[in-house]
């Protein structure tokens, strides 16, 4: 359960709750989906200043999601993402706009090989010993 969440049927914490009813404290609860790296987490393993690490997500070249707080949360592959696409930036000199053309077209190229390797390896599968 998040700490955002409502508390499952069943549970009564509000003042309306019935006589007699157990209330639960609010946990900390730390995140088990797919988000679960924090800001400074994610700037600390990408080498990048965390002003930094907010204007990828900003231009849309990371992906994050924010909590209740208002508290930024990555998947465990943001900083290796955030070092390919400085790594793009300052190496080729390339401005913001052109950082997430690359990206996306690297993404559909690595997309296409995978296709192209599961196809070759079904037409093996299929090619029967004779």
């Amino acid at each position: 359960m998040r700490v955002d969440e409502p508390p499952p049927a069943g549970r009564a914490t509000g003042a309306g709750a019935a006589p007699g009813a157990r209330r639960y404290p609010l946990v900390r609860i730390h995140r088990t989906g797919p988000y679960r790296l924090p800001l400074a987490g994610v700037a600390r393993r990408s080498g990048l200043p965390p002003d930094m690490v907010r204007r990828f997500v900003a231009l849309g070249l990371v992906d994050a999601e924010r909590d209740a707080a208002g508290r930024l949360w990555f998947r465990t592959t943001a900083p290796s993402a955030l070092a390919r696409a400085q790594r793009l930036r300052a190496g080729l000199c390339l401005n913001y706009a052109a950082v997430g053309v690359v990206l996306d077209l690297l993404d559909r190229i690595e997309r296409l090989e995978t296709a192209l390797r599961q196809r070759e390896r079904a037409a093996e599968e299929r090619t029967p010993w004779t």
